[in-house]
């Protein structure tokens, strides 16, 4: 059975790297042609002297053919589809031009030249998506499930809630669900971005698209195939794809009226020099292709979106997922950033901060009586305890009886024969827990954290205090923003004293507690009135609406599937210390941006005075300007690295 299932996976993978080869030889098609026709140009060269005109006008015109097809194809389609003018019908214009006026050779360099660089432009488009569109291909196409005891091969796609399936090591997990037997380390890099292995056991969640390393593992499946977080990660990245960034979205607006203006400049360069400067026909219309040439956009148009799939690539290969160019640009642009608290600048769990137990007792026999009784509770307190319990290496197996559970107060259970109690101080005897330890726990309490009370027959005879924890990279990463000029505030739904003492501890000096969802809201509203562009992060499903009206919603991964659809940023792994990474990677994608927009114009101005002035032939003009355009592109690439 093992070896008819190892055999057919062999055979599906064998068809899937078939199709990939064919694929990449169908990318790779448009470089091949120009290069060819790159050829045809060499030869004819080259050969000029030694065969009859009519052949070598032969060869130029074969590379027109090949070379250019692909681009004026493109062109017409485009032309067509939009109704609007394009620079691939310039490019094609300016080299028929060329060739009517008996420059074959010129005009096929410029056939050749703008062919290379829209290989070229392909070429990075698809380098700079490709830690972006691998994400497709970490998702197995079958599972093995396993039903009654036997093993069957199955396509992902037909995977239940509650199904079985088996995956050994060195396989990736064909879907998100709950380890059921089994303990490996798992590699979530494709998913957060963490290079370093996680190491699972029976009850945790695994996701799909991850690497098992070490152990065969059987797990339950928890969500469909669509419904993955792996599947909303691709449908995320397809939608950034798509999504054009405000300068992309004006440069392509501006294409169209451009391109009119300079087929009304060509035609006037061919009557206009000719009365007023004496010029030769031959040379009018010489100067008229070369203006065609040259004042095209082809860099202009080419500044913007090959720099931001870059970006977008670069922040999805380190866990950050922008859902578009738009937010990526607006990124550099915030002017405040308001966090929510629990879960984002916190852990999200309360942790046990201090104990105090009483003298006249055993610490190890009271802590290992106390575990016993809160192991039995689902409480995330009575969780926190036995955690911090565990940790001091203290067994908790002490037996227990009786075991009563108050709600909103806390449990009560026999145990070595006395009664306890465990939780609020009115539920284990208010006076006495007042005065435990000289009244300790009132300065707890104005520190914003949790207290927990334990009597042994009506004596207090232990505290707890407890609080949700600062992540320390949240204190970092608020430092930075501050003094990066960007204003951070504080929500949360939590009262007043706990607020202030995060906020404290973190550095911010603005915060508001006690808030609702809608209050949120308003208070969003207000800081836009104030600081304008205003981001939002946060990671529940009460932080939606706010993420949904800051002016960017940036969820943390790990946060709740409402958070993640709302939000127009996702950091992948809870890691805070993406934020400053992306806003780095914002403001030096939009200095490329404008690197490239300032240098591409300054090369068509170069240009068309050098043309004007007639400094410049047509060869010179194809090089000057489709090398501004390849320029810009490997310019724009840079953000890959």
């Amino acid at each position: 059975m093992g070896t008819e299932l190892s055999l057919e996976m062999q055979n599906t993978q064998e068809t899937n790297r078939s199709s990939s080869k064919a694929k990449t030889f169908l990318q790779h098609i448009e470089l091949i042609a120009a290069l060819f026709s790159g050829f045809l140009i060499l030869v004819a060269w080259l050969t000029e002297s030694y065969l009859s005109e009519s052949i070598t006008v032969g060869l130029f015109l074969l590379a027109y053919l090949i070379g250019g097809f692909a681009k004026a194809k493109e062109g017409m389609e485009e032309t067509i589809k939009n109704k609007n003018l394009n620079v691939e019908l310039l490019m094609v214009l300016a080299a028929i031009g060329s060739a009517i006026i008996g420059y074959w050779m010129e005009g096929a360099i410029l056939i050749f030249i703008f062919a290379l660089s829209g290989a070229l432009e392909t070429y990075t488009m698809n380098k700079s998506e490709k830690e972006i569109s691998s994400l497709m291909k970490l998702q197995p196409e079958h599972a093995v499930r396993v039903q009654n005891g036997e093993e069957q091969i199955v396509p992902v796609e037909v995977l239940e809630i509650g199904d079985h399936i088996l995956v050994k090591a060195g396989d990736r997990i064909p879907a998100d669900g709950v380890i059921l037997k089994g303990m490996t380390s798992i590699d979530e890099a494709a998913i957060t971005g963490e290079s370093i292995p996680v190491d699972k056991r029976t009850g945790d969640n695994v996701l799909a698209g991850t690497v098992n390393i070490n152990g065969t593992l059987t797990i339950e499946v928890t969500k469909t195939s669509t419904d993955s977080l792996f599947q909303k990660i691709i449908h995320l990245v397809n939608n950034a794809k798509s999504e054009r960034s405000p300068s992309q979205l004006f440069i392509e607006r501006f294409e169209g009226t451009y391109v009119k203006v300079v087929l009304i400049g060509a035609v006037l360069m061919m009557v206009v020099p000719h009365y007023l400067f004496s010029w030769s026909f031959e040379d009018t219309f010489y100067r008229a292709m070369i203006f065609l040439v040259v004042a095209s956009p082809c860099a202009l148009v080419a500044s913007i979106m090959p720099a931001t799939l870059a970006a977008i690539s670069k922040g999805a290969r380190g866990g950050i997922l922008f859902k578009g160019g738009v937010h990526l640009e607006n990124l550099a642009n915030i002017d405040a950033i308001a966090f929510d608290k629990t879960g984002t600048i916190t852990n999200g769990k309360p942790e046990v901060t201090d104990v105090f137990i009483n003298e006249q007792y055993s610490n190890k026999e009271i802590l290992s009586i106390i575990g016993s009784i809160e192991k039995a509770s689902s409480h995330p307190l009575a969780n926190a305890i036995v955690h911090y319990i565990e940790k001091q290496n203290i067994l908790h197996n002490t037996p227990i009886d009786d075991m009563i559970t108050t709600s909103g107060n806390g449990v009560q259970a026999t145990a070595t024969g006395s009664t306890w109690k465990i939780g609020k101080p009115d539920f284990v005897g208010l006076e006495k827990a007042e005065a435990f330890q000289n009244g300790i726990y009132q300065a707890y309490v104005a520190q914003g954290k949790t207290i927990v009370f334990v009597s042994k027959d009506d004596e207090i005879v232990a505290l707890f205090a407890l609080q949700d924890t600062v992540r320390k990279i949240a204190i970092q990463v608020i430092q930075k923003l501050n003094k990066a000029g960007i204003k951070t505030v504080m929500i949360t739904g939590d009262h007043e004293k706990t607020a202030k003492v995060i906020a404290e501890e973190c550095g911010i000096k603005e915060y508001y507690a006690n808030c609702l969802p809608e209050d949120k809201v308003t208070i969003l509203k207000n800081l836009q009135q104030n600081q304008k562009r205003v981001a939002m992060i946060g990671d529940g499903i009460n932080d939606a609406p706010a993420l949904a009206t800051a002016n960017l919603g940036i969820a943390m991964g790990e946060g709740t599937d409402v958070a993640l659809e709302t939000a127009d940023v996702v950091l992948m792994k809870n890691d805070l210390a993406k934020i400053p990474t992306a806003i780095s990677l914002s403001k030096k994608m939009n200095r490329i941006v404008k690197q490239n927009v300032v240098f591409s114009i300054s090369i068509i101005g170069i240009l068309l005075l050098s043309n004007f002035v007639q400094a410049l032939n047509l060869p010179l003009g194809v090089i000057g300007h489709e090398g501004s355009t390849i320029f810009v592109i490997l310019n724009g690439l840079r953000l890959l690295k």
